[in-house]
């Protein structure tokens, strides 16, 4: 089961291998991990994506709060919120290529931020289900380079927030 870890950390060098060390020591793997700061420029935000059963996954939100440079950790699963990753995605074209590729990222809701002669630079922000999608559309073209956020993540609205 995947589980999201939303952690507030104190903004400042070598909590990011504090953090990452605790999952290796566990043998955890990380599926996405981004990091940013907040409001709060002394507050960064980590937004971790892991996979494990329940105990593994209880232990490491005890082990998280157990830090003295954690603020605050949330855990939550994938349908309990709202999770985009930003992709850029650098293909070959051609004439005979250029206008499907162009449709793709129209029907896909990407966008074309930069061209060379023969190059584009698709960027999209959308699920990772939805990124997956697109790689997959251009997996019969010459993919150049891909660069991919991992995802961000917040809980969804409640009454209670």
């Amino acid at each position: 089961m995947k589980k999201i870890y939303s952690v507030l950390v104190e903004n400042r060098s070598g909590v990011l291998c504090k953090v990452a060390g605790l999952f290796s020591r566990r043998n955890f793997n990380i599926d996405s991990l981004a990091v940013g700061e907040t409001d709060d420029k002394s507050v960064s935000r980590m937004t971790i994506v892991s996979s494990g059963d329940s105990r593994t996954i209880e232990q490491v939100e005890k082990q998280l709060n157990k830090k003295l440079d954690v603020i605050k950790v949330k855990t939550f699963f994938e349908n309990e919120s709202i999770c985009r990753e930003l992709l850029f995605l650098k293909v070959k074209y051609n004439k005979t290529n250029r206008r499907d590729i162009m449709e793709n990222c129209e029907i896909m809701g990407a966008k074309i931020v930069d061209m060379s002669t023969n190059l584009m630079l698709i960027q999209m922000c959308d699920t990772p289900e939805r990124i997956q999608i697109l790689l997959d559309m251009f997996k019969s073209i010459s993919i150049v380079e891909i660069a991919r956020t991992g995802c961000l993540a917040l809980q969804k609205c409640t009454e209670t927030d």
